[in-house]
C-alpha cells in the first residue's frame, strides 16, 4: 500500500509535466504536474485510509 503511494507521488506528476507540456507547452506542463500531484495526493490518502481501516477491525 505504501509502495503505491510513494510511487504515485513521483511518476504521476513526471506523467502530468511530460504530457501538458507535450499538449500545451510549458503552461499545461505546469498544470499537468499540478493535476498528477493531486492525483497522487487523492491516492494516497485513500490507500492510507483503507489501511487505517483495515488495522481498527482486528
Amino acid at each position: 500500500m505504501f509502495a503505491i503511494g510513494c510511487l504515485a507521488l513521483i511518476v504521476l506528476p513526471l506523467a502530468g509535466l511530460a504530457l501538458g507540456g507535450f499538449v500545451a507547452g510549458p503552461e499545461g506542463a505546469k498544470w499537468g504536474a499540478i493535476g498528477g500531484f493531486a492525483i497522487a495526493l487523492a491516492l494516497t490518502g485513500v490507500t492510507t485510509y483503507a489501511l487505517v481501516t483495515a488495522a481498527r477491525r482486528r
